[in-house]
């Protein structure tokens, strides 16, 4: 009886394995799909593309829409301020984050209750559109870098991450120990919390980096000098030029046209690129960090 039960649970094993590897490699197909169609539909001819007859692999290989992005000396400059602007932007996040999250997380912090109850209303409450560029705006900031960085230097829901992961990952009894010891608050999140603290500060580098690396919003209100565009705003103005070029020309209308929509695919390769480099360094931290960070609050 016993081994008959244990071959059903072995077979209902190998069903369910089977299920679970079905469908992930769905989903697996699902994702890498558009990303090689991308690929490949930038270095096809332009007219296979629009016609359909691109599925997988490049048609006709052609680099002409590369040539005509990389040409346009306004994208290496969105390129460096756009790298000038996450490296910084992440640092200020990262800093601003993790000396907010560290005193939440402590037991002895008086009033601790009423300063998250705070922070969190700000996820669901803000002032709007006009009264943040009225600020930004008395402050000095815009048209400068600091407008990108400056207001978005603390997000409420990755702080709450990053305090519930020193609450939950990190014991008490560490830094009790490390006080008795004669360690200061200053000491201790130095040379304690934060080299425990790798996969959160892993998941932060991501969260935050990837958000100024897409960052366009904030850069179309602020930024009003085309040589302070991030580079998400330079390809869109390179995407609308290439655009109305082919609509107002009465000469090669239709090649225009196809080099434009070419330049749509080689616009999102090159802003996708770098976040998808960056991702395989912190990836081995990254489940880690968002699992205790999220699942323990």
């Amino acid at each position: 009886m016993k081994e008959l039960r244990l071959k059903r649970s072995r077979s209902n094993d190998k069903i369910f394995d089977a299920v679970v590897n079905t469908l992930a490699a769905l989903i697996l197909a699902a994702v890498l799909y558009p990303l090689i169609f991308i690929v490949s539909a930038s270095f096809s001819d332009p007219a296979l593309v629009l016609n359909g007859e691109v599925l997988l692999l490049p048609k006709q290989i052609t680099l002409e829409a590369y040539r005509n992005v990389f040409d346009n000396d306004q994208i290496w400059n969105g390129y460096a301020n756009t790298m000038v602007y996450t490296a910084i932007g992440t640092s200020v996040n990262l800093i601003m984050t993790t000396l907010a999250a560290y005193p939440l997380s402590r037991p002895d912090l008086p009033g601790r209750g009423v300063f998250m109850f705070i922070i969190t209303l700000t996820m669901f409450i803000s002032g709007g559109l006009i009264p943040s560029y009225l600020l930004v705006k008395s402050l000095g900031m815009v048209d400068t870098m600091w407008a990108l960085i400056v207001p978005g230097a603390v997000a409420t829901y990755n702080l709450i991450v990053m305090r519930t992961y020193f609450q939950s990952s990190i014991p008490w009894e560490i830094q009790e120990a490390a006080h008795i010891d004669g360690c200061s608050n200053w000491k201790l999140l130095t040379y304690v919390i934060l080299p425990l603290s790798k996969p959160i500060l892993a998941v932060m580098v991501l969260f935050y980096a990837v958000g100024h690396w897409n960052s366009y919003f904030n850069a179309l209100i602020y930024i009003r000098s085309e040589e302070l565009y991030p580079l998400q705003l330079v390809l869109r103005e390179v995407l609308m030029v290439s655009q109305s070029d082919a609509v107002d020309s009465n000469v090669g209308l239709e090649s225009k046209v196809l080099l434009a929509e070419s330049i749509k695919y080689v616009v999102i390769i090159i802003s996708s690129l770098p976040v998808l480099v960056m991702y395989p360094f912190v990836q081995k931290h990254f489940v880690k960090g968002v699992m205790i960070g999220s699942l323990k609050g």
